[in-house]
């Protein structure tokens, strides 16, 4: 392991192999990667898999589309060795209430002026898509055809691949115990295997963000919250799209290898590291299921898994650098939506650690929880 380098990031899951891959292509040398586990070990390998552009800030539309665009020739660009399994068979958002359909009529008309193909559908046009939809209580809803699904290991293990192409040295099962800091500048990264050196530091850690913010004395507004995730046995292709509902609080999506992923989010989950998973989740994962989509009642549900949602206060993300410690960059604080939009969450902190212009002008700094300055985004689960 280097002792010395110009950025050390933190943290090995997609949002972290992002950052490392787009500064070296940027024409950054001696970078390191330190990940405690292993690559996408954490929230990255927990999560959903799903990758939507239909959001309701500009902000979230752009990044999410341009992350679409990079998922769409991921395999060329990063030379995969495997093919990231993207599969764009649509988002099929319900609405059951007058102002979810007029919240989704403002999303559709901002989603257009930036050339996201989304459209309104009717309870009649939402069960063409999905046939076996229950359109009980249905007023309508919004579909995409070009969002969907990729594979969160795969995707992470290509920009991994691509950055040590590029030079980047990538450091599994080595955990970052401390941060050394003088005179309010980052000087160094302390590890389970010795000392790094170094000038700039990014916190891509997922879940564990917060802890290592502590590190340097810095309280980041994030909590962390255990979310539950079913998946059933494969079997022959039965739903394109994913189907999603804010209110009913529900994802679900066939995965190209034939298997149901479905969960929600517990308005009752305490704020903690729990990982655990629990018997109510799957009673009521199976009721929300069951109901909306009846078929899947005779499928075998073969594993569930929990990861961790790292939330901030309007839940979005917090990219920027810290002002009270000049070289520690935070990309933390996804809410449960890291994974669709880090390749351009990877090339902002890129452009921005290396002072260049931003292809995306954000509003994501930390300060703007002080300053009250919450960016509302209506459309998360």
């Amino acid at each position: 392991m280097k002792n010395k380098a110009s950025v050390v990031v933190i943290g090995g899951g997609v949002v972290g192999c992002s950052v490392a891959y787009n500064l070296a292509k940027l024409g950054v040398k001696d970078i390191v990667l330190l990940e405690k586990n292993y690559l996408a070990s954490g929230s990255t390998g927990r999560c959903g898999a799903g990758v939507r552009q239909q959001w309701g800030t500009e902000m979230n539309c752009r990044l999410a589309k341009g992350s679409m665009k990079i998922f769409e020739n991921m395999n060329e660009t990063l030379e995969t060795k495997r093919d990231i399994e993207l599969k764009q068979e649509g988002y099929l958002l319900l609405a059951y209430s007058e102002k979810e359909m007029t919240q989704f009529k403002k999303n559709i008309e901002l989603q257009h002026s930036l050339d996201i193909p989304s459209r309104l559908v009717t309870p009649e046009e939402a069960k063409d898509i999905v046939s076996y939809l229950n359109t009980d209580k249905l007023l309508g809803g919004a579909f995409c055809p070009t969002d969907g699904h990729a594979n969160p290991f795969l995707v992470t293990q290509a920009y991994a691949d691509a950055a040590k192409r590029l030079g980047v040295e990538i450091n599994t099962y080595t955990e970052v115990i401390g941060i050394k800091q003088e005179k309010g500048k980052i000087v160094g990264v302390e590890t389970n295997r010795g000392f790094i050196s170094a000038e700039k530091v990014v916190n891509a850690a997922g879940g564990y963000s917060q802890l290592i913010g502590e590190m340097v004395g810095i309280e980041i507004p994030v909590y962390s919250e255990r979310h539950q995730i079913l998946v059933t046995e494969p079997v022959e292709p039965l739903q394109g799209p994913m189907v999603m509902s804010f209110s009913y609080n529900i994802y679900c999506q066939q995965s190209p290898h034939g298997s149901f992923i479905m969960g929600f989010g517990d308005p009752n989950e305490p704020r903690d590291f729990n990982i655990r998973h629990s018997w109510e989740f799957l009673e009521e994962m199976a009721d929300k299921a069951t109901w909306l989509l009846p078929p899947l009642k005779h499928l075998r549900v073969v594993r569930q898994w929990s990861g961790l949602y790292n939330i901030t206060p309007d839940r979005q993300p917090i990219l920027c650098e810290i002002p009270e410690v000049t070289g520690l960059y935070l990309a933390v604080g996804f809410s449960g939506h890291g994974f669709m939009i880090a390749p351009m969450v990877g090339i902002v902190l890129a452009e921005m650690i290396t002072g260049q212009e931003l292809s995306i002008q954000l509003d994501l700094d930390l300060g703007r929880f002080e300053r009250g300055e919450l960016i509302l985004e209506p459309s998360v689960v």
